[in-house]
């Protein structure tokens, strides 16, 4: 499995074969041990999202990197990222002005971390941006 900035082919293929792994033998040891290198390898290219969701953010490109924070939420959202991207993702909502949509994110990392650091920059970030929403 390649670094989070390089090309993730690699890493679906590692995906494909644990999954074969499953398929095949669902009851054995093996498969236990590919479920858990399954959830490592969704967890990596949760990252891959998020790295190229930052470059995205960082060049202004708010419709791109909420594009890949959104990817995240939805087909990652078991991972240790889920809670940066909704974050990031309320974040890029305020950027491009859509408060309602910004506010709906913030509230999901309420609900699902309450007690993470990125629910609490959303909060703070929702109060001083959309006092309002």
């Amino acid at each position: 499995i390649s670094d989070v900035t390089r090309d993730q082919k690699i890493t679906e293929q590692a995906k494909n074969a644990l999954g074969e792994v499953i398929r095949r033998y669902p009851d054995s040891r093996y498969a236990a041990d590919a479920r858990l290198m399954v959830d490592l390898v969704q967890d990596h290219l949760a990252g891959k999202e998020m790295e190229i969701g930052r470059f995205y953010q960082r060049s202004s490109n708010w419709l791109a990197a909420s594009i890949r924070f959104r990817e995240v939420v939805d087909k990652y959202q078991t991972t240790s990222h889920a809670p940066e991207a909704l974050y990031r993702l309320t974040e890029s909502y305020l950027a491009l002005g859509v408060p309602e949509e910004a506010k709906k994110s913030a509230a999901v990392l309420g609900a699902n971390y309450p007690g993470s650091k990125w629910y609490e920059r959303a909060y703070a970030l929702m109060r001083k941006n959309a006092p309002t929403a």
